[in-house]
C-alpha cells in the first residue's frame, strides 16, 4: 500500500506543479484584475494541495507526528504570508508572493525528506526574515535618502568582507562565514544587495569616463577581496551584476567586451593560483575519470539526476544522501531524483517567472536609480539561479553556490527574501503612482 501511495503521489505533485507553473506565464494573458486575481487565488490552491501532498507522504512513508505538525506550522505561515500582503499593499505583485512561497514550500519539503532538523531551522529563519521583509516594501516608498549612501555601502561591503577574508572560517576550500554568539553568518549574501545599491549610486551620479573607472576600481576591489576569500562563485556574481549595471547603465558595448575580456583573463590566473579551482574544473571535464575523488560529487548528482528520471522515483524512494553537501549546493539533484525531471523543470520556469518578473518591474520604472537597483538584484537572482542549476547538471563548473528560496543556509534565505521585498517595494510604488 505504501508504495502505491508514494506512486501516486509524485504523478499528483507533478501534476499540481504544472498547473501551478502554466498560471505563472498565463496570468499575463488576462487584462484585468479581477482575471489575474483568479489565477493568483488558483496558484495559491495547486501550492497548498502540493505542500499537503508531499508532506502525508513523508508522514505516511516515515510515521514521524512531528512532520504533521510541523506542515501545520508551514501552513499557517504561507496563509499569514499571503494574506499580509494582500491586506498592507493594495499593490503588491501577488505573482512574486506566491512564487516566493512556492520555492520555500519545495525547499521545506525537500530539507524534510533530507534533514528535518535543518529544515525546522530553515523555517525558523524564514518567519523571521518574513517578518522583516514584511516592513521593506513601506521603507523603500517612504525613504528617499537611501541614494545618498552610496559611499556607505562600498565602505560596509567592502569591510564586511575583508573581515571574512581575515577571519571567516574555511569551508570547502573557501572563506564565506563567520559565527558570531554560535550564530554562522555568510555576509557575501548580505554584501551582494548593497553592492548593487553601490554601483547604482555611482552610475546614477554620472557615466562619464573618470566616474566609470572609479566606479570599477571600487567593484574590482569587491571582487579580489572575495577571490583572496577563494569565494569564486561569490566573485562571479559580483562581476556579472557589475557588469550588466554598467552596460545598462552607460550603453556602451566596449565596456561590456572589455569587461568579458577581463573576466576571462581572471578566471584563467584563477585557475593556475588556487588549487580548488583546479580541482572543479577537472571534475567538470571528465568527472568519471576521477570519480572517487574530485569528481564524486558531480558523478552522484548526475547518477541522481538519470536515475529519476522524468517522473522521479517518489519522495524518500531514492538515495539523495550519497551527494556530499545536498542539502545546499546540490539540493536540486535531490528534487530531480525523488520528484523527476518535469516537476524539476518546472522549477526552473517558477525561477525564470520570477527572473522575468524582476526585469519587467525594472524596465516599467521611471526613476533610473531604482531601475538600475531591480536590474542589479535581478541579474543576482539569476544569475545565481544559472550557477547552482548549471553546476549539478555538469553545464558548467561548480561554484559552490546556493539555489535561492530552495537551498538550506540560512544567509542565503534571509538575503534572496530581502531581495524579493526591495523589488515588491519598486513595484508597490510604481503602482501607487500609476
Amino acid at each position: 500500500m505504501s508504495s502505491v501511495i508514494c506512486e501516486v503521489s509524485k504523478y499528483l505533485m507533478i501534476i499540481l506543479f504544472s498547473f501551478y507553473t502554466w498560471d505563472c506565464f498565463s496570468v499575463f494573458l488576462r487584462k484585468t484584475k479581477e482575471g489575474q486575481a483568479i489565477i493568483f487565488h488558483r496558484q495559491n490552491v495547486w501550492l497548498f494541495m502540493l505542500h499537503l501532498t508531499g508532506y502525508l507522504v513523508l508522514f505516511e512513508q516515515t510515521k514521524n507526528p512531528k512532520l504533521l505538525l510541523f506542515f501545520g506550522v508551514q501552513v499557517i505561515f504561507f496563509r499569514i504570508v499571503v494574506n499580509s500582503y494582500r491586506l498592507l499593499y493594495e499593490h503588491a505583485a501577488q505573482l512574486l508572493v506566491n512564487n516566493m512561497c512556492m520555492l520555500m514550500a519545495v525547499g521545506f519539503l525537500i530539507l524534510t525528506r533530507l534533514s528535518y532538523d535543518k529544515a525546522v531551522r530553515q523555517f525558523v529563519i524564514a518567519a523571521v526574515s518574513m517578518v522583516i521583509a514584511l516592513g521593506i516594501p513601506f521603507l523603500v516608498k517612504k525613504i528617499r535618502f537611501i541614494r545618498k549612501l552610496t559611499w556607505l555601502y562600498a565602505v560596509v561591503g567592502l569591510g564586511a568582507l575583508m573581515v571574512v577574508a581575515a577571519l571567516g572560517a574555511t569551508s570547502y576550500g573557501a572563506k564565506i562565514s563567520y559565527t558570531i554568539a554560535g550564530i554562522t553568518i555568510q555576509p557575501t549574501e548580505f554584501v551582494k544587495i548593497i553592492f548593487v545599491f553601490f554601483v547604482a549610486g555611482m552610475l546614477h551620479q554620472s557615466t562619464e569616463f573618470k566616474h566609470v573607472v572609479l566606479t570599477t576600481c571600487l567593484a574590482a576591489a569587491h571582487v579580489i577581496v572575495l577571490v583572496f576569500s577563494r569565494d569564486l562563485g561569490g566573485a562571479l556574481i559580483f562581476f556579472v551584476v557589475y557588469l550588466v549595471m554598467l552596460y545598462v547603465a552607460a550603453k556602451n558595448p566596449f565596456y561590456f567586451i572589455g569587461g568579458l575580456a577581463a573576466g576571462c583573463a581572471a578566471s584563467a590566473i584563477a585557475y593556475r593560483l588556487f588549487a580548488h579551482v583546479r580541482v572543479r574544473v577537472v571534475a567538470w571535464q571528465d568527472p568519471l575519470s576521477v570519480i572517487d575523488n574530485e569528481g564524486y560529487q558531480i558523478c552522484q548528482s548526475l547518477f541522481a539526476i538519470g536515475t529519476g528520471g522524468w517522473f522521479g522515483a517518489g519522495l524518500n524512494q531514492g538515495q539523495p544522501e550519497k551527494i556530499p553537501v545536498v542539502e545546499q549546493d546540490f539540493v536540486f539533484s535531490a528534487i530531480s531524483e525523488e520528484l523527476g525531471g518535469i516537476f524539476s523543470l518546472c522549477l526552473i520556469m517558477v525561477c525564470m517567472s520570477c527572473f522575468l518578473m524582476f526585469l519587467n518591474i525594472a524596465m516599467q520604472l521611471k526613476d533610473s536609480y531604482y531601475k538600475l537597483v531591480a536590474l542589479g538584484l535581478g541579474t543576482t537572482y539569476g544569475f545565481q539561479v544559472f550557477l547552482t542549476i548549471g553546476g549539478v547538471i555538469k553545464f558548467i563548473p561548480s561554484t559552490g553556490v546556493t539555489l535561492p528560496l530552495v537551498s538550506y543556509g540560512g544567509s542565503s534565505l534571509f538575503g534572496t527574501i530581502i531581495i524579493f521585498a526591495i523589488i515588491q517595494g519598486f513595484y508597490i510604488s510604481r503602482e501607487s503612482e500609476a
